[in-house]
Formats: structure tokens, C-alpha cells, sequence
């Protein structure tokens, strides 16, 4: 058997030890501190990503679902960071869903990764501030997130658990402050709208973003559209989710 191979083997019984054999040369004793060791450090990578998800099931049910990950999922990236985002992955095309599992499982993952995914982003270091608002080009930030779900998730815990979706999405907004620290803002489907348009058309002007938004809403006067998208531009410029861009 080759090293290859020998090492192999040696990682297929510590993701899962319960259907695979450990190497025959090394004593239970010291196999185990490598079981644990490697399953206790993706489990509190995971249970730190999603406290609430993780609130919601027993310690056994928690446990299982954080093996089946462990055993059954070919994580595509080495940094500790992303295992979370290797998680919500697993959940997202992988995992199937039992009784037992809530209906809003992807949202409330989603929603959780949304934080630590903002919280770790690395920023591209050439925004600029917006000063006038009809004149600079207008971009989305990357340490932004422009999120909605069916679930009322920012109130879900082991105390509320909706059983069916709301009768209209939730709208929020994910973001780090000028002080880098992650905060969450609700919106609502018109706010969303105006994001989208510019997270989809990075260095969009001002007058072309409230064009796009008119020709969705023709129902709005467009001096009333304007005035609606200044107001929200300018307060998202002041939390650090719209910026502009140095001009080449």
C-alpha cells in the first residue's frame, strides 16, 4: 500500500469511523484523539457560524447532521473560514431534509452565513465617497449583501418556529459600517429593487438607475421616484452600503 493510499484510509475511518475500519498498526486509543480533534473542530466552526440553526435541534439530531456533512462532503477550499460556506453548500444540494428539520432550514442558514460571509469579505480598496449623487457613478458595496427570504428569519428561535411563509417576503440589507463592525437593516421591496438595479449595473448614474426603476414602476411619478431614491441613496451613503469608484 502506498503513502497515498495509507493516508487515505487513515481519513476515511476519521470522517467516519462508524462504517470504516481504522488502520490495524495504530491503537483505538490514539485514533480516537484524531477523531475527535478533527470532528470538534468542524463542529464549533459550524455551530459558531449558525448558533441559531443550531439552537433549534437536540444535541444528537445537531450532532448527526454535522457528521453527515463531515463524512459525505468534498469541501472545495482549506481555510477554516469557509466551512461555513461549505455548510450552507451542503445543505443547499446535498442534504435532504427530514421531519425533523424546519421548513426555513435554508433561509435561517442563509441568513446566518449572510453575517460572518460580510464580516470576512475583503474589500476591493478603491471606493470612493459619494459627494453628489447626480454626478458619481454608483456602486453596490462588496461588503453589502441585498437579501430577502419567505420566512421571517431575524425573529426566528427555539420560541418561534413559523410553520409556513409569510404572505410577503422580508427584505434586509447586510453590511459593514464605516467602523467595520456587520449590522442588518430591514427594507422593503422598493429599497430592494433600487439596490438590485445597482449591484446588477455597477457605475450606474444616478438618472439611469431611476429610469430603470420608473420603467418597473410606471405607476410613480418620476420626480416622486427621484426624490424616494435620493433620500434612500444618500442614507445608505452615510452607512457605508453605496459608494463610488476612482476614475481611471
Amino acid at each position: 500500500m502506498s503513502f497515498i493510499d495509507v493516508q487515505n484510509a487513515f481519513m476515511a475511518h476519521i470522517r467516519d469511523p462508524q462504517n470504516v475500519s481504522g488502520p490495524s498498526h495504530i491503537e483505538d486509543r490514539r485514533l480516537n484523539i484524531y477523531r475527535e480533534l478533527f470532528f470538534n473542530n468542524i463542529e464549533g466552526f459550524v455551530s459558531s457560524a449558525f448558533p441559531v440553526l443550531k439552537s433549534l435541534y437536540n444535541e444528537t439530531d445537531w450532532q448527526g447532521l454535522v457528521r453527515q456533512f463531515f463524512v459525505t462532503h468534498n469541501c472545495q477550499t482549506p481555510y477554516f473560514l469557509e466551512i461555513s460556506r461549505e455548510f450552507l453548500l451542503f445543505l443547499q444540494f446535498e442534504y435532504e431534509p427530514t421531519p425533523s428539520d424546519p421548513s426555513f432550514m435554508l433561509e435561517l442558514a442563509h441568513y446566518e452565513w449572510a453575517e460572518l460571509d460580510v464580516a470576512v469579505c475583503q474589500s476591493s480598496d478603491d471606493y470612493v465617497p459619494v459627494y453628489d449623487l447626480e454626478q458619481q457613478a454608483l456602486f453596490f458595496k462588496d461588503t453589502a449583501r441585498n437579501l430577502s427570504y419567505q420566512f421571517p428569519v431575524h425573529q426566528i428561535s427555539a420560541d418561534h418556529l413559523p410553520t409556513e411563509p409569510s404572505a410577503q417576503p422580508h427584505y434586509f440589507v447586510v453590511y459593514r459600517d464605516p467602523q467595520e463592525e456587520v449590522a442588518f437593516l430591514s427594507s422593503n421591496p422598493m429599497t430592494a429593487m433600487l439596490l438590485q438595479i445597482i449591484e446588477h449595473t455597477p457605475g450606474i448614474s444616478f438618472d439611469d438607475l431611476v429610469t430603470q426603476v420608473h420603467s418597473q414602476l410606471p405607476q410613480f411619478e418620476l420626480a416622486q421616484l427621484q426624490a424616494g431614491a435620493k433620500q434612500t441613496l444618500t442614507a445608505f451613503v452615510e452607512l457605508g452600503i453605496i459608494a463610488s469608484k476612482k476614475r481611471e
